[in-house]
């Protein structure tokens, strides 16, 4: 199950093993994995339903010279390289083509520069998400982006499929946060993009347009990224709703009433019981609470009391069954620690595939609705949690995975959500990417013409189709 390469390269024995001399050549012999007792672990990343094939070699360059090296030799010997970060993926973009050679970035995890006085910092792509952000407090600032794996995904792979993250509604996306980049090209030559000044217009925006390339244009080696000042203590608020339709009104209340609060999530029944379970712990929804609201406000002192006595206030008038507000930091992180803790939860009662659609934010009860329609069909659980802020939900099958039935059944239920998705005017991904798992759904959104202007950008940039083959799209 998932197991089906989408691109194989062909090559003689004699051709592979002048390639790995290079490789080793350039990056030492602790640079270049071929054990195949090892390979295995830098397959696929974490979405079961993408298809992913065997590399001949997995290297780990230290380098941006090491990254050229490493693109120049296969480009010699036409064979494909996939980037990868740390595989915290959901789309199949890190996963790997038969015959390729897998690059992970893991390595290069220098934070470079600090800037405090022009709030930026420098990266590599293999510092985690988390060491960047307490780097970056320690001179009392603030790196926006927190992918819910924020404590072990890389800021290369966050950079690949621009990520999002819990904070999405205040403070946008990966994308928001990067003022330029370095990339090696696929003739092995260093492009670097964007600039260090907060504004700037010369040119076409190439940052932006390797923001979400997924690998398939180059590979970032660099990163310039825009810091904020280090928010105040967040307030926090939960709020419990007998039926999805009164915490959709709710959300879409907030917005229209133009309050912008740090984060506003939202939990599913599903979603509610199984954390309650895992986490041993009431979240103060109380039994047949249909969804659960959390929303922070990290204005700071009056400011934060009154935006969130006003989301309370919304809420009540929604028809809240809960409506509760607290500035204790450890309550507020305990219940944030449940919304994170969602995927881990729903383990106790098997695997799981999330998908990420995004809908118009006055679409969220539907969505919310369609995914249990579905999952009454399929007879699978469905729990549904997202950043109700922006309307990127992330509605997550459980299935058993030793049960081919299930898993084709699971796949079903993933595909009639990304088609409830753009039935609903939304987009079949928010935050984490196309990669090898919705290539198809990718073409039905964009259409005919944007998938000709993709191609061509791919094609200018990367003729020899070597980085990242088949992943968001095919070249055919």
């Amino acid at each position: 199950m998932g197991r089906s390469p989408t691109v194989t390269c062909v090559h003689t024995s004699a051709t592979s093993a002048e390639l790995l001399d290079h490789l080793r050549t350039a990056l030492g012999q602790d640079g270049v994995i071929t054990d195949p007792d090892v390979l295995p672990g830098y397959q696929r990343d974490m979405m079961p339903l993408a298809p992913y094939g065997t590399p001949l070699a997995v290297v780990l360059p230290r380098s941006t010279e090491q990254v050229q090296a490493v693109v120049r030799a296969c480009a010699r010997h036409r064979v494909p390289i996939v980037p990868r970060g740390a595989g915290s993926g959901l789309s199949g973009a890190a996963n790997a083509v038969d015959g390729c050679v897998v690059l992970v970035t893991t390595r290069m995890n220098a934070i470079v520069e600090v800037d405090p006085d022009n709030r930026l910092a420098v990266v590599e792509p293999g510092v985690v998400n988390l060491d960047l952000r307490d780097a970056v407090e320690k001179h009392g600032l603030f790196y926006p982006p927190d992918p819910s794996s924020y404590d072990w995904c890389t800021i290369g792979g966050n950079l690949s499929t621009n990520a999002g993250g819990l904070c999405c509604v205040k403070y946008g996306v990966t994308t928001d946060s990067v003022l330029g980049m370095r990339v090696v090209l696929a003739d092995g030559e260093v492009l670097d993009t964007g600039r260090r000044t907060v504004k700037g217009v010369a040119g076409y925006d190439l940052t932006k347009l390797f923001v979400g390339s997924e690998g398939t244009l180059g590979v970032i080696t660099r990163a310039t990224l825009a810091l904020r000042p280090l928010p105040q203590a967040p307030g926090t608020l939960v709020a419990a709703f007998g039926s999805t339709g009164a915490a959709g009104a709710a959300v879409a209340r907030v917005v229209r009433e133009g309050l912008v609060p740090s984060l506003m999530e939202i939990m599913d029944a599903t979603s509610i019981q199984a954390v309650e379970a895992h986490l041993k712990t009431e979240l103060g929804a109380g039994r047949g609470s249909a969804a659960l609201l959390l929303c922070q406000s990290d204005s700071g002192g009056e400011a934060a009391r009154r935006e969130l006595a006003a989301i309370e206030r919304i809420c009540a008038d929604a028809g809240a069954t809960l409506a509760h507000t607290t500035f204790d930091a450890a309550e507020g992180a305990m219940l944030l620690t449940a919304r994170r803790a969602v995927l881990t939860a729903l383990e106790t009662y098997g695997a799981w595939m999330t998908d990420d659609v995004c809908v118009p934010r006055t679409k969220i009860t539907e969505l919310i609705a369609g995914c249990a329609r579905i999952s009454d069909e399929v007879g699978l659980r469905v729990a549904v949690v997202g950043h109700a802020g922006d309307g990127n939900m992330h509605p997550t099958i459980v299935y058993d995975p030793t049960s081919t039935d299930e898993f084709d059944r699971a796949t079903r239920a993933f595909n009639d959500i990304l088609e409830l998705g753009l039935a609903l005017g939304g987009t079949i991904t928010g935050e984490h990417g196309v990669g090898k798992i919705k290539r198809d759904w990718l073409a039905r959104e964009i259409g005919p013409v944007g998938l000709r202007a993709h191609r061509a950008i791919k094609a200018a940039l990367d003729p020899d189709n070597l980085f990242n083959p088949g992943s968001m799209f095919t070249m055919d």
